[in-house]
């Protein structure tokens, strides 16, 4: 098994780790089986790739475990050819993901190192994302609206700049919580009258919200 080839590891974590468990969105699931989450992680930690853990990205970020990118993901309820932003590019990996699932993805990355480095990986592999090196509290505008935000860092509300980005019927999916704490993951819909309704999926822990001015 190479480097480049570890679709049995990919399985394995897949069939293990999120079906067994509540992912049960068979594109998802294919999604993961696909994408090489070793080639978003530096070669020293590419051996730990498909356990069940986030692991360090440098900058004080993180590439989140995989059943969270799972959930979150399911959790969207997105359709191929839906128009997708997220906020915290990280590695990549989630971009990818939703990439590979025939969706249109928009990241943004506030840290200039991780977006850069985010893009060419991005590139390389193969996956066509629009990505952006900004304070993603603002969202992505001109692009707006969205079908549904994705947000991998915590902040402690909800921005009503990206609920303003959504298309009627929307969603987003969001870590809530404090820096340093358990936070709660919270999927929130847009309805067609405009009023936002709330989920609790669960808790946990997610690096914090950075912002411009931080």
């Amino acid at each position: 098994m190479t480097h480049d080839d570890r679709s049995i590891e990919r399985h394995h974590c897949v069939e293990r780790q999120l079906a067994q468990r509540d992912i049960t969105d068979e594109r998802v699931l294919d999604a993961m089986r696909t994408v090489p989450r070793h080639r978003f992680v530096s070669s020293d930690l590419a051996a730990f790739a498909y356990d069940d853990r986030p692991l360090p990205i440098g900058h004080d970020a993180t590439i989140s475990q995989p059943y969270i990118v799972a959930l979150m993901t399911q959790s969207l309820g997105v359709e191929s050819g839906d128009k997708v932003l997220e906020i915290g590019t990280g590695s990549g990996y989630q971009a990818a993901v939703l990439a590979e699932m025939g969706i249109e993805v928009y990241t943004i990355e506030i840290i200039e190192a991780l977006a850069t480095a985010a893009d060419a990986r991005l590139q390389l592999l193969g996956y066509d994302v629009a990505t952006r090196n900004a304070d993603g509290y603002f969202g992505w505008e001109e692009h707006a609206p969205f079908d549904a935000i994705v947000v991998t860092a915590a902040p402690d509300h909800l921005p009503q700049l990206l609920v303003d980005q959504l298309a009627p019927g929307g969603s987003v999916v969001i870590p809530i919580g404090p820096i340093g704490a358990v936070q709660t993951l919270w999927r929130f819909e847009v309805g067609r009258d405009g009023e936002v309704t709330g989920e609790n999926l669960g808790a946990v822990r997610f690096v914090p919200f950075t912002r411009s001015e931080d």
